[in-house]
């Protein structure tokens, strides 16, 4: 399903190579050109989680990979790799910055972790928390055209899947979890006494999916007031909207974000990855896109992907924006996605329009 969006977008793709970079409007939202950041160094595969250091420009970025060591590497800010960790085989996906340290999402582990952010190979990984197992979330009622409605039922192992996290202005840390379908909160989680206290603070079955990637709730960021949390819903392809307050009432904020994933405010926009459209689209206050950035333009001769390929993660440092490609094969059928092609991985950036 994804390549029949590229071959729909490609006549588009056509257009935007001819034609200069520029914002886009209400009615015909723009493309933004992207351009290579980093490559991942030999043997580094599938880059999911991105932060940065605002005050020196330093790009970190981890892996997801199940069938080779993972690394937590970070850049300076020109692309130029300054230092790798091990991280063996637990897979990482959510990063974030706050009081010096890169805080991790260790996936394979199911717990918070952080390092100091100037690590080099020998830094001590320190645990945060541990995440519990909850169980599904309950049954999701589906209307249907005819008046009908349908009750998707949600199974669980228990397993605590740790995706993505966002810290508010009081360092109070909240994580989405992809399997279980809920938002966990850790509070002052940059000074609580390890290992921190872990609250589940919504637990509802809009946060979960059973739909395509098989990823629930997802990329999470506050709007400006931090009254509302923007959840991604990668299965549903859908953004949804988290009220702080009260019950936490959930509802959906823009819909056909083909495989939502990581996302960013920036006071103006929300930006979201759609990581099977193969692009970064910025949303309007009502979920409209107003801008889109890069598209997937084929495999270049040294096995990298050129523009986007299942961009998952972004960060903002000054006037860049900055992507992972994470371009991971997903379908068990061998020769349909592109993804199966890539030999080496890479970080993207794109100027964002002032």
């Amino acid at each position: 399903m994804k390549r029949f969006w590229w071959a729909w977008l490609s006549a588009g793709a056509l257009v935007a190579a001819v034609l200069p970079a520029q914002a886009g409007t209400r009615d015909a939202p723009g493309w933004i050109e992207t351009q290579v950041f980093a490559a991942l160094p030999d043997g580094v595969r599938y880059p999911e989680g991105i932060t940065a250091d605002p005050a020196t420009g330093a790009i970190y970025a981890a892996t997801f990979d199940q069938g080779a060591p993972n690394k937590l590497l970070r850049y300076d800010r020109n692309g130029r790799l300054q230092a790798s960790k091990d991280f063996g085989s637990q897979i990482m996906l959510g990063l974030g910055f706050a009081a010096g340290k890169v805080y991790i999402l260790n996936m394979g582990g199911s717990k918070l972790q952080r390092i100091a952010a100037n690590f080099d190979a020998s830094t001590p990984v320190e645990d945060v928390a541990m995440f519990p197992s909850l169980g599904p979330p309950g049954t999701r009622a589906v209307p249907n055209p005819d008046g009908s409605a349908d009750a998707v039922t949600y199974g669980s192992s228990g397993f605590p899947a740790p995706n993505a996290m966002a810290f508010d202005h009081a360092n109070n840390l909240y994580v989405s979890d992809s399997f279980q379908g809920a938002i966990f909160r850790i509070a002052n989680a940059t000074g609580c006494a390890t290992p921190c206290a872990v609250t589940t603070f919504a637990h509802d079955p809009m946060l979960a999916t059973s739909g395509f990637p098989p990823f629930g709730a997802n990329g999470l960021a506050f709007n400006a007031d931090e009254s509302v949390m923007y959840v991604a819903n990668t299965g549903d392809s859908r953004v949804l909207t988290l009220s702080m307050a009260g019950a936490h009432a959930i509802d959906v904020l823009a819909e056909s974000i083909h495989g939502a994933d990581g996302l960013l405010f920036d006071g103006k926009h929300l930006w979201a990855c759609a990581n099977q459209g193969d692009t970064v689209v910025a949303l309007d206050a009502n979920g409209r896109p107003a801008m889109r950035a890069g598209e997937f333009l084929g495999i270049g001769p040294d096995g990298s992907p050129r523009g986007l390929l299942f961009p998952a993660s972004l960060v903002r440092v000054g006037d860049w924006m900055y992507v992972t490609n994470l371009a991971l094969p997903l379908t068990a059928k061998a020769g349909d996605e592109p993804e199966e092609d890539v030999t080496r991985w890479t970080l993207s950036r794109f100027r964002v329009p002032q």
